[in-house]
């Protein structure tokens, strides 16, 4: 797991200082700056767009790490102060995510998250933390029967955004999510702890 968690700030530094550089480079300014300005770019408004990713987890007390890429939608709305963004997002992902290990198989073929997200921008870079709700399915599958239980938890993560024009942006973002522990027919309460790595791309009302 620290592996993953180490993977996602390294891309987020890497993307960042790739997006410092080429703004520095001849004949490349920064899009939508103005002299004087240090924040010409907005991010105000409401946003929606898709994303794709790859989650890794592991299943409380069960030797199962479900792991599998993601594809999902999300929704949100930023208000600015200066060089403050804050706002709230949410999202909802198909996951293919599963393992089996004899006699068990854990999947997470669905979860979903509902997160404040505060940042700093500077220009058409945005960095930002986030936090929140987070909710999904989990299914246990063992001595051919089959349980399907909906969980609740909660997310916390951070994430780097870029305007590439007035309407577009595009992310990387890391979460962590942790689907508590529920009872299932096993008498054995499981839930699921996993990283989310993803990228996306938004259009900007």
């Amino acid at each position: 797991m620290k592996k993953n968690t180490i993977l996602a700030m390294a891309t987020l530094a890497l993307l960042a200082t790739t997006s410092a550089r080429a703004a520095d480079i001849p004949g490349v300014s920064r899009p939508y700056s103005a002299p004087g300005a240090y924040n010409a770019y907005s991010w105000m408004g409401p946003y929606a767009g898709i994303n794709v990713g790859y989650q890794t987890g592991s299943t409380t007390n069960n030797p199962t790490d479900p792991a599998g890429p993601t594809i999902g939608v999300q929704l949100g709305y930023n208000w600015q102060s200066g060089q403050l963004v804050f706002g709230g997002e949410t999202d909802l992902q198909l996951s293919s995510a599963d393992d089996v290990v004899a006699p068990w198989k854990f999947s997470n073929p669905w979860f979903g998250t509902a997160r404040a997200r505060v940042g700093y921008a500077s220009n058409n870079l945005l960095f930002y933390g986030t936090g929140g709700l987070a909710y999904g399915g989990l299914e246990l599958e063992t001595g051919g029967l089959t349980q399907d239980k909906t969980h609740i938890g909660w997310t916390l993560g951070m994430g780097m955004e870029v305007g590439f024009t007035p309407n577009w942006t595009g992310k990387v973002e890391y979460l962590y999510i942790d689907l508590l522990d529920r009872d299932y027919f096993t008498r054995t309460s499981h839930g699921l702890e996993s990283h989310l790595l993803r990228f996306g791309v938004n259009y900007r009302f």
